[in-house]
């Protein structure tokens, strides 16, 4: 029988017995479950479109009769909405996939009733136009302002018909960008390989081993006798960790290449094949932008940035480019001849330059990864992660003894206190790769935002996400540096959400900034992965608890920019790419996106790109969502402003931390606490006392001689 999900009674028994409505606190993740999604939306439904349309029946509109009441609804729909967005990241499955489904179009039916709401954007215009503006202040106009915005790109100007249209492509656009990650997830899960033979795995390190042969027992037949590390079989597959470790160790170049292939070529065939997925993408962003006014979708897109216009973006990749592609090229030239020299005669490919790249690196440093990854255990970096907070912005955290209800047993939760001992934040960490059910990559989302509801102070809390290595056996788990790095990224971003002093939750945290400054505190945190005292503050050994040799640390120090040039032309292929193929690419013409991709390459690599190359059929940053489409240059455009911010703690001394102190002060109460509600260049010359330049970056990234 059918339920009417509008009856009252029904509403009635779903506030009582629903954990996503009823919960008050903390999130109750370990009784939520897919079947909780509908019913939760409905009622949510059902109680918000009154108080909507209550706010366009407001004639005289104040802050108080119009913008309180905005932000109250729109944390309602949050409090609803997160916890479901953030299980589809972290705890994928089918009944939640469908559930999903279901769900998301009355979820954007919701969204856009608000920002497609005449009455009420009228009422915004009117409060901008009224002598209450001049009293208000910064946060409160960017609100404004970022309201009226928001609506102009959903399509407030356009006629009926025309507003059809745009819903009907909003929509469209959501199902295939929902399809494209879930294509990427089932490709992963999909793309594995039994090896038997030694040979073929020689030189890879003794966890990746170990990983792939508990792979290996997880999904053998019971009748099939269990697998050893040091004699298989195992179990190869696309989970980062062991992609990275058979491309960067493994003797064997049939495996690399057998690997890179799978690699670039994921998502790409049979029902999980997201080349016209993608194409449509295309085609759907461009009509958008169309409808709107602008020539293009990177126009569209860039309403929300720093950056004015494309040929700014296109002239600032130029920049960096010219600047990097020499380095680029002495960096494969040194890998080449060093392979040369051991012994290697074939054609070098793509699959050979990570290999021989992590050997030159070896021999010119006296480092290796596995001799570093012993005094990079996870508890020791969070401890020492935390000390850092605390001497640069006068932060305590904490974990308490009593942990709430997570998603997955690898979840830790955390308190943030301020320096009278007052909680400020908290955030969930979950560190491990699960790659059944949680997305590849890394990120850090909104759980709550810092706002005001009912008149009471409502506290930011964060999800901090990471695939990093899990533990092997009774050790803690080790992470690499580049583990190390990500961790550091990530805790950047959920600094700025919850060390924000900002009560509107539209413009606080993370909120309402221009998305190409959105990296720059994520950015600005992985430099301190390299500043001595903090990185020896880190480590220790996971057995010994010995501290890590001097030698090391002045190696790594010394490693930094090794394939600085390399890299970074890495980052300008997807950023010159991206902009290209939602700027003066047509979709409808005979090239493809891929002949798109294929073009960059040529003038952003020093390596040929295999005509079989379909990274794009996995490029979630662009085709998973719409955050990083046309944006993908944010990466490049926020290291800029990190990369000078960060120069101000090293001209006041690396080791004086009373003055570091200072200047992590004057960092928190601009970067970290403003959230939107100042335009990013105004935060980053208030902190510096100028506007950016690129020198800083430049420098850091050993591009200047």
């Amino acid at each position: 029988m059918a339920v009417d999900l509008h009856h009252p009674t029904f509403i009635e028994q779903e506030r009582c017995a629903n954990p996503l409505l009823n919960y008050q606190g903390l999130i109750p993740f370990e009784i939520i479950e897919p079947d909780h999604f509908l019913s939760a939306v409905a009622v949510l439904s059902k109680s918000v479109l009154p108080q909507i349309e209550r706010l366009e029946r407001v004639e005289k509109p104040t802050w108080e009769t119009l913008i309180d009441p905005l932000e109250e609804i729109e944390e309602k729909i949050h409090r609803i909405v997160g916890p479901i967005t953030h299980l589809k990241l972290v705890k994928d499955s089918p009944a939640l996939r469908e559930a999903w489904s279901v769900v998301e179009p009355l979820i954007n039916q919701l969204e856009l009733r608000i920002k497609q709401s005449h009455p009420i954007y009228e009422a915004l215009e009117t409060l901008k136009a009224s002598d209450q503006w001049k009293v208000y202040s910064s946060a409160q106009k960017r609100n404004i302002e970022r309201r009226l915005l928001d609506a102009k790109l959903k399509g407030i100007h356009l006629n009926r018909e025309k507003l059809d249209l745009f819903n009907t492509l909003i929509f469209r656009l959501s199902k295939l960008q929902n399809a494209f990650v879930a294509n990427i997830l089932d490709a992963t899960k999909q793309t594995s390989f039994i090896v038997t033979s030694k040979k073929e795995l020689e030189g890879v390190p003794y966890p990746t081993l170990k990983f792939m042969s508990e792979s290996y027992n997880n999904a053998r037949d019971s009748s099939a006798p269990p697998s050893t590390p040091q004699e298989g079989p195992w179990k190869l597959s696309l989970t980062p960790h062991v992609f990275l470790n058979i491309l960067r160790h493994c003797k064997c170049r049939t495996t690399r290449e057998l690997l890179y292939r799978e690699q670039i070529q994921k998502a790409s065939k049979g029902e999980v094949d997201n080349s016209q997925n993608l194409t449509e993408q295309l085609k759907i962003r461009k009509e958008l932008a169309n409808l709107l006014g602008y020539k293009s979708y990177a126009e569209l897109s860039l309403a929300t940035k720093m950056a004015p216009d494309v040929e700014t973006v296109n002239h600032f990749l130029e920049q960096i480019r010219e600047a990097s592609w020499v380095s680029g090229r002495e960096d494969l030239l040194k890998v080449q001849l060093f392979a040369a020299r051991n012994g290697f005669k074939e054609p070098f490919m793509p699959w050979d330059y990570s290999y021989w790249s992590e050997r030159h690196w070896e021999e010119w440093y006296h480092l290796s990864e596995e001799e570093m990854k012993p005094y990079f255990p996870l508890p020791k970096i969070l401890n020492g992660l935390f000390d850092l907070c605390n001497k640069l912005f006068g932060i305590t955290i904490v974990k308490p003894e009593n942990q709430p209800p997570v998603w997955h047993p690898d979840v830790t939760y955390y308190l943030i206190h301020d320096e009278d001992g007052e909680q400020i934040a908290s955030f969930y960490l979950d560190p491990f790769t699960r790659p059944q059910t949680k997305r590849g990559g890394a990120w850090t989302e909104t759980c709550l935002n810092r706002t005001v509801i009912d008149g009471k102070l409502q506290l930011p809390i964060a999800y901090i996400v990471c695939n990093s290595t899990p533990p092997i056996g009774d050790a803690p788990a080790l992470l690499t540096f580049r583990e190390l790095e990500t961790l550091f990224h990530e805790f950047g971003h959920g600094l700025q959400h919850m060390l924000t002093t900002i009560n509107y939750g539209s413009i606080s945290g993370t909120n309402g900034i221009e998305w190409d400054a959105i990296e720059m505190a994520s950015k600005f945190m992985e430099n301190w992965c390299y500043h001595k005292s903090t990185l020896r503050n880190l480590t220790a050994h996971y057995q010994t608890g010995e501290p890590i040799p001097e030698v090391l640390i002045d190696k790594i120090l010394s490693a930094r920019n090794y394939n600085a040039g390399t890299n970074t032309l890495v980052q300008l292929k997807y950023s010159l790419c991206d902009l290209s193929l939602h700027s003066d690419y047509d979709p409808s013409s005979t090239i493809t996106p891929f002949d798109v991709y294929h073009e960059k390459c040529l003038t952003t690599s020093h390596l040929p790109c295999l005509e079989d190359d379909y990274f794009l059929c996995s490029f979630h940053h662009i085709f998973g969502g719409d955050s990083y489409a046309a944006g993908y240059y944010s990466y490049k455009w926020a290291e800029v402003l990190s990369a000078d911010a960060f120069a101000a703690f090293l001209e006041v001394g690396e080791e004086d931390w009373s003055a570091l102190r200072t200047v992590g002060e004057k960092f928190k109460t601009t970067f970290l606490q403003l959230g939107g509600s100042v335009h990013p260049m105004e935060v980053f010359e208030t902190f510096r006392g100028r506007a950016p330049t690129i020198d800083a970056l430049l420098t850091q990234s050993g591009f200047t001689k």
